[in-house]
């Protein structure tokens, strides 16, 4: 074996599960106490401070100067307790990561030093926005950037080895009012569905709710390898994939690791990962292994989106964090290994209401059936009227690699009902109240009521990217590195479009045919025009690509494809109507998806490039050398080599290819660095040329992996990387 593969085996072989200072505090007592949460305000400012702020937070209340000064102090004096020295405005901007700029709470005044924060200071800071990405919206040139506070997501404190930084959620935007990141277009979201969906809750009769807000979890895949692997792999190091590498003899086809015991460090990994999570208020409940070797999952209870897609990001962050102290490299990206499965963030949405109720859960009432298929209406109405749109937020170079192969989704979104559900649709669409042969119930809107239906009425599939579970949809197709205020905007905004729609509809056919008869007639019209969304078969099937075909349904095979429909007019015009994003700002972010593309692919070409040269090649050329010198010496001494002539020029041959491959690579690379056009145009070229040739250079190498003396190979292998732990 190579020698410095050997000796990362030999120190992973030795290495334990590490112990971390877990306190004497239990879960409940932990959770949250890095936070400054309700108890901590209520705790820290007068009640008619209190109050006034949980109104800005739970209903989006303006705040004003003073009751900002009172929680400014409040939070700095409980977070230097703590031992913070610094607070920093944490935003999204459009990298897919967070983005931090730290300052001191010290002032100066009369040559003394003393701890201040202001209103203002909390509220609004001004970092440079010259070099984070704008997709054109602005000027290199112009760096004047504003953070503002998002009081609707708790401010917290992330402890390193030397004190603690006060983290303040913030909304990012230029100078000129633009959104620069990912949470200002989520927050406007949520503006948007609350104001349509209270629209429909006032039209079905219901005056007690106030405030409709989504809802969010996010099941985080993601691979563990270790950290002396990680740094002997220069593809992983620069792109978060492996670049080449062959399928293990041994992959996930037994499926044991799937729900198997946790081994040791990795536990010790998870368990100190919930520690911290559940100090920063996030509310992780779930771990286990996934099908994959040294793939996990972690999933939390669901939240307010605002506050969850923020958990979300703190979560990635953890991770990432403290698999270094366990001698661990976390990889988020959606595909780090070829030939087994790839990760995602299943997405689980649904609607909830300030009286605690569950706009998408089936119900048990004829009041609350009729709202059911309603909300479940406008859910339809809103995937298939923008599927393209939906496509769009998940379309990146990582999620490429993992759409459409047989461990996720497909490409093409459709929803998933299950059987009884759908049964309730198609007999809604026909208008029938004929019996299921397999339940008694018969399901006529606003005529019979929907029959009561269990949380789990039917199965779960797997292979939809869009599936109804129980009282919520799972949005399984969105990567596992995504931030997810980019999808969960959109959603938002598609279905309150939807509502929007709906609610004109009826109202304009109510004072003619009354209430019920105006519902029944719009959501029987729509579901039957929507309905073609609908799909509970095996998404993965080549029958269900030309089925889909067959009733219109997009089909956007990869992210170059899908992200020019981003800014379709029919989008842009929804977008500008529920004040979401401006037509200035729609193109921004798709200009930004298509760089993000092509830095991608431009990175992994270039680390390519650079491993194929100086150390595959040499390293295959060396089992060459050492063979033929081998071959000449047996041959002197008249032994038959006709054997090891053939594997020779095999190795040979494969060399010579390589070298060919090698220089195709870079020439595509440079074509592609020098090509004029647009931002799509640019994208197009580097994935059909970089990409492809890249793959060409890849299948040369790996297949010499495979013949090449194990002692050259400088690179660790699947079979090492993914079962030496």
């Amino acid at each position: 074996m190579n020698a410095e593969r050997d000796a990362a085996i030999r120190t992973i072989a030795n290495k334990q599960p590490i112990a971390f200072a877990r306190g004497e505090l239990r879960v409940p007592e932990l959770f949250g106490a890095n936070v400054f949460g309700p108890q901590q305000m209520r705790a820290r400012l007068p009640e008619t401070a209190f109050k006034a702020l949980q109104l800005c937070l739970t209903q989006g209340q303006e705040l004003g100067p003073g009751l900002a000064d009172q929680v400014a102090n409040a939070m700095k004096e409980w977070a230097i307790e703590r031992g913070a020295t610094h607070f920093t405005h944490w935003f999204q901007p459009m990298t897919g990561s967070t983005a931090e700029k730290h300052d001191s709470f010290a002032s100066l005044e009369d040559g003394r030093l003393m701890m201040e924060f202001s209103g203002k200071a909390l509220i609004k800071g001004e970092p440079d926005a010259s070099s984070f990405p704008s997709g054109g919206l602005r000027a290199t040139f112009e760096a004047r950037g504003y953070t503002a506070w998002d009081p609707t997501s708790p401010a917290f404190l992330r402890e390193t080895t030397n004190g603690s930084t006060l983290c303040i959620p913030t909304a990012f935007c230029s100078w000129t009012g633009e959104a620069l990141d990912e949470k200002t277009p989520l927050l406007r979201s949520l503006e948007a569905i609350n104001r349509e969906a209270l629209r429909m809750l006032r039209l079905l009769g219901d005056q007690k709710a106030t405030h409709v807000y989504p809802t969010l979890g996010c099941e985080q895949e993601y691979f563990l390898i270790d950290r002396d692997f990680y740094l002997r792999r220069p593809d992983l190091i620069a792109t978060g994939r492996t670049l080449f590498g062959t399928k293990p003899p041994k992959g996930q086809e037994l499926e044991d690791h799937y729900f198997g015991s946790i081994q040791p460090r990795v536990l010790a990994y998870m368990q100190e990962c919930e520690n911290e999570l559940w100090k920063l208020g996030v509310p992780v409940k779930t771990r286990h292994n996934e099908v994959a070797p040294q793939q996990y999952e972690i999933a939390p209870i669901f939240e307010r989106t605002t506050v969850a897609a923020d958990h979300n990001m703190i979560c990635m962050e953890v991770l990432k964090q403290v698999a270094q102290k366990h001698g661990f490299h976390c990889l988020l990206h959606e595909k780090p290994f070829a030939g087994i499965n790839g990760s995602g963030k299943h997405n689980n949405w649904s609607l909830s209401t300030d009286t605690g109720e569950n706009l998408l859960e089936p119900g048990h009432t004829p009041h609350e059936n009729m709202r059911f298929v309603v909300m479940l209406t406008a859910v339809i109405r809103a995937v298939d009227a923008h599927a393209d749109l939906l496509r769009c937020t998940i379309a990146h170079a990582g999620n490429d690699h993992r759409l459409g192969a047989n461990e996720a989704p497909p490409a093409i979104i459709s929803i998933y009902l299950g059987e009884q559900l759908s049964e309730v649709v198609d007999n809604i669409v026909a208008g029938t109240t004929a019996r299921s042969e397999k339940r008694k119930d018969t399901m006529r809107l606003g005529v019979t009521a929907l029959p009561p239906l269990p949380r789990d009425a039917t199965d779960r599939n797997r292979t939809s990217p869009f599936a109804f579970t129980g009282n919520k949809f799972e949005f399984r197709a969105v990567g596992s590195t995504q931030a997810s205020a980019k999808p969960n905007a959109v959603l938002n905004t598609i279905v309150a479009d939807a509502l929007a729609g709906l609610v004109d509809q009826i109202e304009k056919l109510k004072a003619q045919k009354g209430l019920d008869a105006a519902i029944n007639e719009v959501v029987i019209e729509t579901l039957r025009k929507h309905k073609r969304v609908l799909f509970n078969g095996n998404g993965y099937s080549a029958e269900w690509h030309a089925e889909a075909a067959a009733r219109g349904l997009p089909n956007f095979k990869n992210a170059v494809d899908a992200i020019g429909n981003f800014c379709a007019e029919k989008n842009v015009a929804m977008f500008e109507r529920f004040g979401v994003l401006t037509a200035k700002e729609a193109e921004s972010r798709m200009n930004i998806q298509f760089e993000a593309y092509c830095k991608a692919i431009s990175i992994e070409g270039l680390s390519c490039l650079s491993i194929a040269r100086t150390m595959l090649l040499p390293a295959a050329q060396a089992h060459q050398g050492a063979v033929a010198q081998s071959i000449a010496a047996a041959k002197a001494l008249g032994i038959d080599v006709s054997g090891q002539h053939k594997c020779l020029a095999t190795v040979s041959a494969l060399i010579e290819q390589l070298i060919a491959r090698i220089d195709d690579l870079g020439a595509q690379f440079e074509h592609a660095e020098g090509h004029p056009g647009t931002p799509q145009e640019h994208a197009r070229v580097y994935r059909d040329k970089v990409a492809t040739s890249m793959q060409k250079v890849r299948e040369t190498a790996d297949a010499l992996e495979t013949m090449v003396n194990d002692a050259f190979w400088p690179l660790p292998k699947y079979r090492e990387m993914l079962f030496v732990q």
